[in-house]
């Protein structure tokens, strides 16, 4: 389970310093205690001086004992942030949900994807930032999806298998934080994310990255170490925001620059590509259609000074391009022979090297 240290109000005091604030962390409240203390904010709230419930929009209960919610926590009727953090949470409960929230955060308990509320609907308009990250969810919460309105989602340190296509949903969405979970794949959905400022897709299963990726156009932080990554789509270099780029520990990194496999070519392959490079004539009535065929299906090589080209065999080539002088981004290249190796120069992205600030390697 992922946990993430914040600070908090020191325990002798029930104000955080704004008087629209009830901080009643690290006070080892359970479900009962917190229901006595409630009842007594109801009690007291007519006495000068005193805290008017409905005036308080920030109630925090980090780090308490608590595995469920009070009703009566209803005497707040206007809160807009509520921090129920690094508790023993079961379930989330619907009342949280008939708040004016902003901001919801219940990391770091035992929620699963039955414990939690089954629409977010009563929220769609208000809702900002949702963070579940720390709990036991195995797959996208797709109810979230009705808080149109999302700007920051955190899902880190769960156990979710995918990311739907239905994440679309959220256009407005600035960042996506899926570390540490089982991701396997990333759904092209995602590349429609045009607000996307951060990705975290770190400490997962991933093996590659779907060209939609380079649809980002604000994405400025993109974190995918701790994978099984072996090559990056090369549409990544057109994100012209990204600055910071974590790699390390993924096999595309480990294993380093030159990986290079190499079949020799068929005679037929030889023949075909000899062809090709020397331009030799040919009709329809000179060859079968399957070989006039095969002849079309050529591919050249991407290094521009060779005229080469390869059909079935190929040399597969990890280049590493320079960024900035100092960090190099392993892109996937297809060559049509084991010495026709590219300058660096050749594919490096011209025109934003200086705005790549960070790329981790390890």
């Amino acid at each position: 389970m992922y946990r993430y240290s914040e600070s908090s109000s020191s325990d002798n005091e029930s104000l955080s310093g704004n008087e629209n604030t009830v901080d009643l962390s690290h006070r080892s409240l359970d479900y009962n205690s917190l229901t006595i203390v409630l009842e007594e904010f109801e009690k007291d709230k007519t006495k000068e001086n005193h805290i008017i419930p409905h005036s308080i929009h920030t109630l925090i209960l980090y780090q308490n004992q608590l595995v469920d919610v009070p009703l009566n926590v209803s005497i707040f009727k206007n809160l807009k942030v509520v921090d129920i953090s690094s508790n023993r949470l079961k379930r989330l409960p619907d009342i949280l949900l008939s708040f004016p929230l902003s901001t919801l955060i219940a990391k770091n308990n035992l929620l699963n994807n039955e414990s939690l509320p089954k629409s977010f609907e009563s929220v769609s308009g208000t809702l900002k930032n949702l963070n579940l990250s720390g709990n036991n969810l195995t797959h996208f919460p797709l109810q979230i999806l009705e808080a149109s309105n999302l700007l920051f989602v955190y899902l880190g340190g769960n156990r979710i298998e995918s990311i739907p296509k239905e994440i679309a949903a959220l256009s407005r969405l600035e960042v996506l934080s899926m570390g540490g979970n089982i991701l396997s794949e990333v759904h092209p959905a995602v590349g429609q994310l045009k607000y996307l400022k951060a990705l975290i897709l770190s400490d997962n299963l991933l093996e590659s990255l779907p060209a939609a990726i380079a649809s980002l156009k604000n994405l400025k932080t993109l974190q995918l170490h701790k994978n099984r990554l072996r090559t990056l789509p090369t549409e990544i270099i057109s994100l012209k925001c990204l600055c910071e780029l974590s790699l390390r520990d993924n096999p595309l990194v480990c294993s380093f620059v030159n990986d290079m496999t190499y079949n020799p070519p068929s005679l037929l392959e030889i023949a075909a590509r000899s062809i090709k490079v020397h331009r030799v004539p040919y009709e329809a009535r000179d060859l079968p259609y399957s070989l006039r065929e095969y002849l079309n299906s050529a591919h050249h090589c991407v290094n521009p000074k060779c005229q080469g080209v390869f059909f079935d065999n190929r040399v597969e080539h990890i280049k590493f391009v320079d960024f900035c002088g100092k960090y190099r981004v392993p892109l996937l290249q297809y060559l049509c022979s084991s010495k026709c190796i590219i300058n660096n120069s050749a594919i490096q992205h011209q025109g934003h090297a200086d705005i790549m600030k960070k790329v981790l390697l390890g």
